[in-house]
């Protein structure tokens, strides 16, 4: 039985690419597919925010010396191309999906809305949500909980290369210590990189529960909807 029955799923662009050289990888998504599959078998309502780091930052591009408002809406716009790459594969893999955006462009995108997210959702499809929040400045870390708090989602799942929360980088230091459950303050004073300070204060302020845990891993998105100790827990 389903702990989270409505969960927003925030996915960085890094980890679509997983270990190959192209921008998405095709038979890694097709894995996810299969675990998506399963929680719609049993009644999950999943809307995902892409990032899009695995084509262009926005950070990045600044330090080329463009100016920070056109490179952020470039990184949105990277955002959109993940969305419908990913919308296409799903579809192909038998999963009902719908790209909704924060830029609407016609003939290619929808712009979201909170009633029409709500629509395709009960009808049992999975929401791609791009372009971020729409405006500058903004990560998708953002995008994710205020997606999340307008479609009144139960959780934020945040999927990421290391299986969870760690009092140091994991990545390069073997003694890095796994957190299974974190309250917001206890996150706050160790400085712990959950996610950037705008999206994380936003998410404690409106007491909306965080899952970190990796991806792809198989099981874990059944595990996480279902409230099954993974990665690391934080709320209160």
């Amino acid at each position: 039985m389903l702990k989270y029955r409505r969960a927003v799923l925030k996915l960085s662009g890094e980890a679509l690419a997983g270990d190959s050289l192209s921008i998405i990888d095709s038979k890694l998504i097709k894995l996810f597919c299969e675990e998506v599959k399963e929680v719609l078998a049993l009644g999950a309502e999943l809307a995902i925010v892409v990032g899009g780091g695995n084509i262009l930052r926005g950070v990045s591009a600044e330090k080329e010396g463009i100016d920070r408002v056109k490179a952020d809406q470039a990184g949105m716009l990277a955002t959109l191309i993940n969305c419908l790459l990913l919308q296409d594969l799903f579809q192909k893999n038998g999963v009902p999906s719908r790209v909704l955006s924060a830029y609407e462009i016609k003939g290619v995108v929808e712009g979201f809305s909170k009633d029409k997210a709500l629509s395709y959702l009960k009808q049992g499809e999975v929401l791609f949500l791009a372009c971020g929040t729409g405006n500058p400045f903004f990560s998708t870390d953002t995008a994710g909980v205020l997606r999340a708090l307008e479609l009144s989602a139960q959780v934020l799942l945040k999927a990421t290369k290391v299986d969870g929360v760690y009092d140091k980088d994991p990545m390069l230091d073997p003694s890095a210590k796994r957190y299974e459950r974190l309250t917001y303050e206890e996150t706050l004073l160790q400085g712990l990189k959950v996610m950037d300070l705008t999206a994380f204060s936003l998410a404690k302020e409106q007491n909306l529960p965080i899952i970190v845990f990796k991806f792809p891993e198989k099981g874990a998105l059944k595990r996480a909807l279902m409230g099954e100790p993974i990665g690391t827990y934080v709320g209160n």
